[in-house]
């Protein structure tokens, strides 16, 4: 399924380098404004491509390294929603379906990191990811929250064609919450203590 994906998105690319950026939305909640809509540019396309690449190499290892298909079917469950969800959030076109899929992938990262539940280290670990990637999720929805209001859209494709927000009073608490959010979830100093 990897392999077929990263396939299927290296076929975009002529499409990508031409156009600019590919976009599809579907409108889910109109009288809110929001939709489903994803955007693919020259930067999705190639988070795409390391995501579906790099799944690849990690499902054919994977398939080397469990003994027991019990095993094996759980750990490629949970790895090909994880996956999933690292789509979603790369190709996101507005800030709401970024925020879920983001949150997704905590979510599948918790259930990732405590596999062997019986372990109480792997127990440990997996809850300690989850509350600090959680509570940088929520500083990074309220920076997407006030991103979205401030530039008068929540679709991503609206918000980059837009106005320069850089002079806008909410610039800096909007630009810090965003990397509250990244660095908890990428693991930077100082929250990178949960990561080992």
């Amino acid at each position: 399924v990897m392999a077929a994906l990263f396939g299927g998105a290296l076929s975009l690319l002529p499409q990508v380098g031409g156009q600019g950026a590919l976009e599809f939305s579907l409108s889910w909640a109109p009288q809110l404004g929001l939709s489903f809509s994803l955007y693919l540019d020259g930067l999705a396309l190639l988070f795409v491509l390391v995501v579906t690449g790099m799944g690849a190499a990690i499902f054919a290892y994977g398939g080397y390294y469990f003994e027991d298909a019990q095993t094996s079917g759980r750990f490629f469950q949970l790895m090909l929603a994880f996956a999933s969800s690292m789509l979603a959030l790369v190709l996101a076109g507005n800030v709401i379906s970024l925020f879920v899929a983001w949150e997704l992938t905590s979510i599948l990262s918790f259930l990732l990191i405590s596999f062997k539940g019986k372990d109480s280290e792997a127990r440990s670990g997996a809850l300690q990811a989850l509350v600090i990637t959680g509570l940088g999720g929520l500083a990074l929805l309220a920076g997407l929250l006030m991103l979205g209001a401030a530039a008068g859209s929540m679709e991503i494709s609206q918000i980059l064609a837009g106005a320069d927000l850089r002079q806008h009073p909410w610039y800096a608490a909007i630009a810090v919450l965003l990397m509250l959010g990244a660095f908890t979830k990428s693991a930077q100093f100082p929250f990178h203590f949960w990561l080992p």
